[in-house]
Formats: C-alpha cells, structure tokens, sequence
C-alpha cells in the first residue's frame, strides 16, 4: 500500500483507517459499495485499496461477496496488552459457573460502554452486547453503573443530551434518570429492565477502585425472570470487588 494519495489532504494510510474504521458491531460485513459509503472514499479507490487489504489478509471476503475484517488483524489485536481482561477475566468466569447467566464487562469509552469480555452459555438468554460492541450508557445496567460514578460535570452533560430510546421503556427523561443514577451509587449497583432491549433486564455493578469506576460487571437475564435479580446482585457485588482487589494488587 505505498503512493501518494491523488486526493488533496488524505494520505494513503488515512484512507485505509477510514476503511478499516467502516467496520464496527453493528456493520461486521460490507459490501465494497458499503465500505465506500461509509469510508467516503470513491468506489475506484475503495477497490484498490480493498484488494491490497484483502491479500495482506487485513480483510477477507464472505461466501457472499461482501468483506470482513480479516485473521491478520485479529493476530495483531491479540498482541495488544489488556489487563484489565486479564485480572477480571477468571471472575466473570466463576460468576457464570455460579449463576449460569450472561455475564458482561464493559468500560466507558466517551459516552458509550465498550463491551471489553463476555462470558455466557448456550440456554442463556441472547443479548445484543458482544465483544468489542458499543452501546449507549443510560438504557444499560454497566453503562447506568458507571454513569453514576462519573464526576457531577459529566452526567450533567450527558443528561443534557439527545437521548436514543431503544425500547419503550428506556428511562430518558432527565429528572428521573438523574435520580435513578443516584439510587444507584447509594445502593452499589444498578437494575435494568428490556430498557435496551425487549425480554431481557439485568444487575450491574462498578469495579471501584479508589472510589473510581474503572469497569461495570453485569449480569443479563430473561425478562420472564426478572424476580430472580435481587438474588443475583451478592454474588454480583462479591466479584466487582474481587475484580477491584485484584486490580489493585497487579497494579
């Protein structure tokens, strides 16, 4: 992928990060057209640049056309250090071995959680987050648990916001969301229900350290068993806090 870029202040490499930048959880596969459009690079130079992708195997092409990001970008992601994966990862998985449900840890990255591991089961209820997926904070059990333990300035702003309502029962009106999120912090976790998306609810909970959220740790299950939450909020508790004294001791 070498030459100058024929376009006027865009290099070569800022057109393949916008093509790269295409992809997300919401959009795994594009079309050439598709990556295009939303690298707002024209279709010539998409082509081209898509086929050098393509035999570097930084992406590679479905049974139907369209391309997906490829294995050698998974290789290199898997160089990049994550400790925080590393620390919580062994107690998301004991939580999973003693609830049997989805359990998720996410961070705030700008005003979105970002879904950094996931641990769940096939007689699990589905749920929309995945790995590497980012979603809004207020209709989400991780993303209210970390809200609520942002500084004053930024649940202000961010309350101050548009807020998308994924389902009809989103809590989006801004005093009450504002006095949810402080229920939250007084009671050390939050409780969601089909807020981000019908038949599921679920408990969530900050990694404190040093009074800091530095991750949420959440626990997702079928609405139809929205009775059984409160049972799963210790458990819950007892592995943030393990995740956060682990965290402190690798530190």
């Amino acid at each position: 992928m070498s030459g100058r870029s024929r376009e006027p202040g865009r290099t070569v490499t800022s057109k393949v990060l916008a093509l790269l930048g295409a992809f997300d959880a919401a959009h795994p596969r594009l079309s050439l057209t598709e990556l295009a459009t939303r690298s707002g690079l024209p279709l010539t130079t998409t082509h081209r640049l898509v086929g050098e992708l393509e035999r570097w195997q930084a992406l590679s092409r479905t049974p139907d056309g369209r391309f997906q990001v490829g294995l050698r970008l998974w290789e290199l992601g898997r160089l990049a250090p994550d400790p925080l994966y590393d620390v919580a990862h062994p107690w998301l998985q004991e939580l999973f071995g003693n609830t049997g449900e989805n359990v998720h840890l996410a961070v705030r990255d700008g005003l979105e959680v970002l879904y950094v591991d996931k641990v769940y089961g096939k007689r699990a209820v589905p749920i929309v987050s995945r790995t590497g997926s980012r979603l809004p904070m207020h209709p989400t059990g991780v993303g209210k648990a970390l809200l609520a333990y942002e500084p004053d300035w930024f649940v202000r702003a961010y309350l101050e916001r548009r807020l998308e309502r994924p389902t009809s029962h989103t809590i989006t009106e801004r005093g009450r969301l504002a006095r949810e999120l402080a229920t939250v912090r007084a009671q050390g976790y939050a409780l969601t229900f089909e807020e981000m998306s019908l038949g599921s609810c679920s408990a969530a909970a900050p990694v404190l350290v040093a009074g800091r959220a530095i991750a949420a740790l959440g626990i997702v299950l079928s609405a139809r068993r929205s009775r059984e939450l409160p049972r799963l909020v210790e458990p819950l508790l007892s592995a943030t806090a393990g995740i956060a004294r682990a965290w402190s001791q690798a530190a």
